[in-house]
């Protein structure tokens, strides 16, 4: 299999070095992963959609807008990037969303034939929006209209001491599905063989490479903070962290990890494709 990392959404938040970890510009991304395998492609996570970009204020809320200041750019949709590629929207065959918060879920609409392959928690949580946090971070428009759902329960087989991971169809058991709850009540990670190592898109099971690497668990100050306040979870989420830090540390020459906002990690591999 081939992946192509994709920036499906770039954003500039206020918050300086207490957001960047540094002295430089705050910048995040929308890491997304384009998957060709023989069956057709499979997209992980979709970004900010086609939608999203021309109507703003309406479907992204004017709180993201104003705090994470995207560049709302049609030629960073998934969908259009997509097509740039040479493929066309119907190629996508399948879509795994870590979660289906705002900035994860906005290309869905734009790809109608692909089966969305979710946490049935999940599902519920973004249809139902139960609590304030739920109403704000899930947009209804993103998934009301979409038909294809693979909903799936928390049961499957382990993979590298984790439990219950499920495999996306047509994927030859190599794109699977790690339960990460915490930041939503079905947040998952998604693991890609590529060769003999894997990849491993975290979502926002974490925002910041130094909280997974090196020797001290390290995090800019409004990051955790924003973690902390839009958990569902508080207590899995660093379960969790703690779990993807272990990984990192005693699998680091056979898997690759990163998540959906950090740049740095989004630039070293968007640098060259893996097959």
């Amino acid at each position: 299999m081939k992946t192509i990392h994709l920036n499906c959404g770039s954003m500039c938040p206020y918050g300086g070095r207490f957001v960047s970890g540094s002295n430089q510009q705050p910048r995040m991304v929308c890491h997304c992963v384009l998957v060709e395998t023989s069956g057709g492609l499979i997209l992980v996570d979709t970004g900010i959609g086609t939608l999203d970009i021309e109507h703003p204020w309406k479907h992204l809320t004017g709180a993201f807008v104003l705090g994470m200041r995207p560049t709302l750019g049609l030629h960073e949709t998934a969908r259009s990037q997509i097509s740039a590629l040479g493929y066309s929207p119907n190629d996508v065959r399948h879509i795994v969303v870590t979660h289906l918060d705002v900035d994860h879920a906005g290309g869905i609409p734009d790809f109608p034939e692909a089966t969305v392959h979710v946490y049935a928690a999940e599902h519920e949580a973004a249809t139902h929006r139960q609590t304030t946090r739920e109403r704000l971070r899930y947009r209804p428009h993103q998934t009301a209209n979409h038909t294809r759902w693979n909903l799936l329960l928390t049961h499957g087989e382990k993979w590298l001491g984790f439990d219950s991971v499920r495999a996306v169809p047509d994927s030859d058991c190599e794109v699977l599905l790690v339960p990460l709850t915490g930041h939503t009540r079905g947040h998952c990670a998604v693991a890609i063989r590529t060769g003999n190592t894997w990849l491993l898109h975290a979502g926002d099971a974490y925002f910041h490479h130094h909280e997974v690497r090196g020797a001290t668990y390290k995090c800019p100050p409004f990051l955790s903070f924003f973690q902390n306040q839009v958990a569902m979870d508080k207590q899995s989420m660093q379960h969790n962290r703690a779990r993807l830090r272990e990984l990192a540390t005693s699998h680091n020459t056979s898997v690759r990890l990163f998540c959906a906002h950090d740049p740095v990690e989004f630039d070293q591999l968007a640098t060259g494709n893996h097959s």
